[in-house]
C-alpha cells in the first residue's frame, strides 16, 4: 500500500486584507515553530483605473513578493541549515538593560528615567530566563494586560499590602510610555537580527490621554512681572520661558556662548535636551531683557537657577502674591508662550517651529485650548434679554 504524502505547510504566505477605503493591505502570514504571525508590510494596492496606477500596483506586488522571498530564506537559514542567523536565545532583560544604559547621558536623562521605570515593571512581568524566543505576540499582549492591572510603584512596596492602602494604577500616559519603550526594544532587536519576525506587527499600543495644559493670560504675565519674587533668578527664568517657550531644562543649560547677535535680533542657538533637535530661536527685545548682563561664553546665562521642590513652592508663593489662583508649574511658561502666540494671530506652523515640535499634531493641542472658531461661534448667539 502506497504511503500517503503529507504536504508540508508553506511557512510564508502573501495575503490581502480589504480596507474600508477600498484599498487592499498586503501582509505576510508566517507559520513558524507551531505559531502563526502576521507581518503587515504597509504596502497597499489601490483601485487602479489608469495604466500608471496598474503599473504602481504591479510594482507594489513585486515588492511584497520580494519581502516574502526574503522571509522564506531567513526562516530556512535560521531553522534548517543551522547557520544561527538570528539570536533568539539572547536574554531579553539583559538586552533591555543595555538599551537603558545607552540612554544614561546628560542629553537624555529625562528619557532615561522613563526607560528605567519601564524596566522595573518588565522585571515584575518576566524573569531573567526570558529570552527573545519567548517574546511573542502573546507575550506583548500579556504585558499590555499587566500594565492595565499593576499597581503604581508596586516595585517600591516594602512588606504586604495593608487593608487601608488605596489601590492606584498606572496613568494612561505612563502605560503608553512603557509600551513604547518595550516596542522600541523589540524593533531594535528585529533590526539587529536578534529575531526573525517582528511580533509587534498588528498590535496597537496605548493612546496618550489628553492632559490639561495650564497657562497664563497676558494680564497674568504682566502681574507676575510687576510682583517681586524671593528668588530673582527664578523670576527671570520663568518670564523668559513665557516670552520664548523654552523648557526649564534648556534654560538651565543655556550658556552665553549660545546667545548671539543675528542682524537686529538676538538669536539663541541650542540643542533641545528633550528631543536632541538643533534649534535657532530669535527672541524679542523684551525677552532679551531677562537674560541679564552678558558673561563669558562658557558661563550659564541663568546662574544659580535650579529646579526642585523648593522652586516649585516658591513659584506658587510668587503667583499667589500676584493674585493668580492657578496651579503654577515652570512648564506653564512654555504653555503660556504657545497660547499667547496663537491668540495674537501667529499661524500654527510658525508656532510649531518656535516651540521646536517635530510634529504639527503636538502644536495642535494648543490650538484646541484656544479654539478661535468656537469662540467666534458662541459669540453669534444674539442677546436673549
Amino acid at each position: 500500500m502506497a504511503k500517503k504524502t503529507i504536504a508540508q505547510k508553506e511557512p510564508v504566505k502573501l495575503r490581502e486584507k480589504k480596507l474600508s477605503n477600498g484599498n487592499i493591505s498586503l501582509y505576510l502570514d508566517i507559520y513558524r515553530n507551531g505559531k502563526r504571525h502576521k507581518e503587515y508590510l504597509k504596502l497597499y494596492l489601490i483601485e487602479a483605473k489608469t495604466p500608471i496606477e496598474r503599473e504602481q500596483n504591479r510594482q507594489t506586488l513585486a515588492t511584497a513578493q520580494a519581502i516574502k522571498s526574503k522571509r522564506l530564506i531567513e526562516i530556512q537559514n535560521g531553522e534548517y541549515t543551522f547557520t544561527h542567523q538570528f539570536k533568539e536565545d539572547t536574554p531579553f532583560l539583559e538586552y533591555y538593560r543595555n538599551m537603558v544604559k545607552e540612554r544614561n547621558t546628560p542629553d537624555t536623562r529625562g528619557n532615561y528615567g522613563n526607560w528605567q521605570s519601564c524596566l522595573r515593571y518588565l522585571e515584575l512581568y518576566c524573569d531573567e530566563k526570558t529570552t527573545f524566543r519567548d517574546v511573542t505576540p502573546e507575550f506583548i499582549l500579556g504585558f499590555k494586560d499587566f500594565l492595565e492591572s499593576v499597581e503604581k510603584d508596586t516595585h517600591k512596596r516594602r512588606g504586604p499590602r495593608r487593608e487601608r492602602d488605596v489601590f492606584q494604577g498606572l496613568s494612561q500616559n505612563s502605560k503608553a510610555s512603557y509600551f513604547r519603550k518595550l516596542s522600541a526594544c523589540i524593533n531594535h532587536a528585529y533590526d539587529e537580527r536578534i529575531i526573525a519576525v517582528n511580533p509587534l506587527r498588528g498590535i496597537e499600543g496605548f493612546k496618550d490621554a489628553e492632559v490639561k495644559r495650564d497657562y497664563l493670560t497676558l494680564e497674568e504675565v504682566r502681574k507676575l512681572a510687576e510682583t517681586p519674587c524671593r528668588y530673582p533668578v527664578l523670576k527671570r527664568a520663568f518670564l523668559f520661558s513665557c516670552l520664548t517657550g523654552l523648557r526649564k531644562s534648556d534654560i538651565q543649560k543655556l550658556l552665553w556662548g549660545d546667545v548671539q547677535k543675528f542682524g537686529e535680533f538676538t538669536r539663541i542657538i541650542f540643542k533641545q535636551k528633550k528631543t536632541g533637535g538643533q534649534e535657532y530661536l530669535d527672541i524679542s527685545p523684551q525677552a532679551e531683557k531677562y537674560l541679564g548682563e552678558r558673561g563669558n561664553p562658557e558661563d550659564p546665562v541663568f546662574t544659580g537657577f535650579t529646579y526642585g521642590s523648593w522652586t516649585s513652592v516658591e513659584l506658587q508663593r510668587w503667583s499667589m502674591t500676584a493674585g493668580i489662583k492657578k496651579n503654577l508649574t515652570f512648564h506653564c511658561g512654555r504653555h503660556t508662550f504657545a497660547v499667547l502666540m496663537l491668540d495674537l494671530g501667529t499661524d500654527i506652523y510658525t508656532v510649531s517651529k518656535l516651540l521646536g515640535h517635530k510634529e504639527l499634531s503636538t502644536t495642535q493641542i494648543y490650538a484646541k485650548v484656544l479654539d478661535k472658531n468656537k469662540q467666534n461661534a458662541v459669540s453669534l448667539i444674539p442677546e436673549i434679554g
